[in-house]
């Protein structure tokens, strides 16, 4: 039996981490088996092409930084979330190749498309069955991450994270069968049972 891909999107601040730790704690309370990953970061040499991508200081040139992150995309995808589906697992994962539009493509003012071609072709055109938008106003989610330390794409100008914001609504809007968009201002629980909702369907 074939498992389950779930990805959450979202700005900075959006509170990915939180519901995706509801989910699966939701989803193993079912007996289900969960796989968690995350990206940049989602395997070993995830997390060495996470260091560069986000902590390494100085310049990264934007078609770099893009194709640093298909690279760990394509790795984590062939070696980790693929293997895991195939087993019949459900995995849910912390961003995704939407993010590589909306941050790579809106936010460094790539071309989006090609953008994604690049994402497609890493992952042999792999889509998540469910993708979970976190919309929050870009001020909001700075808001709520401010007095940490900022990696390389938190510490971008607002103008960039409206860009990303933008960006992420867009795809959710040329693809509503995909994507959840849900108001990440709303309290923590009752988002919570939004994507419950939803991904109850989906195992059903």
């Amino acid at each position: 039996m074939s498992g389950l891909f779930i990805t959450l999107e979202g700005g900075d601040g959006s509170g990915k981490s939180t519901q995706m730790a509801l989910l699966t704690a939701f989803l193993a309370e079912r007996g289900e088996t969960v796989v968690e990953s995350r990206e940049p970061g989602g395997t070993d040499l995830g997390l060495e092409l996470r260091n560069i991508v986000l902590h390494r200081r100085g310049h990264i040139a934007p078609r770099a930084e893009a194709l640093l992150y298909a690279a760990d995309r394509a790795h984590n995808i062939a070696t980790k979330v693929r293997p895991a589906i195939a087993e019949g697992s459900i995995v849910v994962q912390d961003r995704y190749l939407d993010s590589s539009i909306a941050y790579q493509g809106a936010g460094r003012v790539l071309d989006a498309d090609e953008v994604r071609f690049l994402s497609t072709w890493a992952t042999e055109g792999l889509l998540p069955d469910l993708t979970i938008l976190l919309d929050l106003d870009p001020a909001v989610g700075r808001a709520r991450i401010a007095g940490g330390e900022y990696d390389r794409l938190e510490e971008e100008v607002d103008e960039f994270h409206v860009r990303v914001r933008e960006a992420y609504l867009a795809l959710a809007t040329a693809e509503p069968q995909r994507f959840l968009v849900l108001d990440a201002s709303l309290p923590v629980d009752e988002l919570a049972v939004s994507i419950r909702t939803r991904v109850s369907a989906l195992l059903t």
